[in-house]
């Protein structure tokens, strides 16, 4: 559905004819994915450990509450414990809409979005670290003064490398720094050191997307690694299992940012979940990336003001109805 990207929904039919959706997008994977979905016949078990699968499973938990609330004629928000705020903010991320790489085109992109009322912008700059300082420069530039600049590293260094990341990203004001090292258990103490270096300069530390479960997650809050993390409802294994893991992270003083980069049933359900979480934290949205997003979702609005509503019901249109 995007030049990079195939998004991967899972559509669940009641008896009486009312169906929900899911999203189990997973980059490069969308036929594995796919297929996981079809042998789960619309069913669960427990939550897989494998992403693949854990990313089916969350497809159909999300499709299985989109019928319930459905057939109830009530807002998901509502079913999930209620919403505690009627608009979520948004942070826009900039980076797969960003055609022209260039600094100056990273930061044309963000002023556009801080023009239609984004408060913080999100790129990833060091697909070309030969370039990627300068187009952090030119992106806080851009928006000096009028929004906050994220910055996510997707997993690209050592730790040496990150402090010199981390160092250039404080120069530029930027406000949180995400996936700086892969995250694997001999890399904690490391991201532990990079949090504490982080927050010395005025940075929060985020990462933790693609961890699957309350039980995934807990090693990573019990040692304090980030001050965000970021479940997704993709792969965590779904609405309610985000909600064990907010809880989780509050626990531990940990704030939680659903991710949420990719298509329009999970942005969906993210903003209901996101309405529903104690907090203030910003969901992440996926700006200008394409317009299918909302072709194939008639009925869902796009955001105003850099905020948006939780949605109500709507179907994917074309081949997927």
């Amino acid at each position: 559905m995007t030049p990079r990207t195939t998004w991967v929904f899972a559509r669940v039919a009641g008896d009486d004819g009312t169906a929900g959706w899911g999203e189990g997008t997973l980059e490069g994977r969308a036929a594995e994915v796919g297929a996981a979905i079809e042998a789960s016949d619309g069913k669960l078990g427990s939550i897989p450990a494998d992403l693949v699968k854990a990313a089916a499973y969350s497809a159909v938990e999300q499709a299985l509450w989109d019928l319930k609330a459905r057939r109830a004629g009530r807002p998901l928000a509502e079913l999930l414990g209620g919403p505690k705020r009627s608009r979520v903010p948004l942070y826009a991320n900039i980076n797969r809409g960003t055609t022209d790489r260039s600094p100056a085109g990273f930061a044309a992109r963000a002023a556009g979005a801080v023009a239609l009322g984004f408060q913080a912008i999100k790129i990833a700059p060091f697909d070309n670290r030969k370039e990627a300082y300068a187009r952090i420069a030119a992106t806080a530039d851009a928006i000096a003064g009028r929004a906050e600049l994220q910055v996510d590293c997707h997993w690209r260094f050592d730790e040496a490398a990150a402090l010199e990341a981390l160092a250039e990203c404080a120069r530029a004001g930027v406000t949180w720094f995400e996936c700086p090292l892969p995250e694997t258990p001999e890399n904690y103490a490391a991201i532990k050191r990079l949090r504490a270096k982080a927050n010395a300069a005025g940075m929060r530390l985020a990462g933790a997307e693609l961890f699957i479960g309350a039980a995934g997650f807990k090693p990573l809050l019990e040692q304090g690694l980030y001050d965000v993390v970021m479940p997704d409802v993709k792969y965590a294994g779904g609405l309610a299992e985000c909600l064990r893991i907010a809880e989780l992270a509050a626990r531990h003083g940990c704030a939680v940012s659903l991710h949420n980069p990719s298509g329009p049933v999970c942005h969906a359900h993210s903003v209901h979940l996101s309405a529903v979480l104690e907090g203030d934290e910003r969901l992440e949205y996926q700006h200008g990336e394409t317009p299918s997003f909302f072709a194939i979702a008639p009925g869902l609005e796009a955001p105003s003001g850099g905020s948006a509503a939780p949605p109500a019901p709507f179907d994917i249109r074309g081949e997927f109805s």
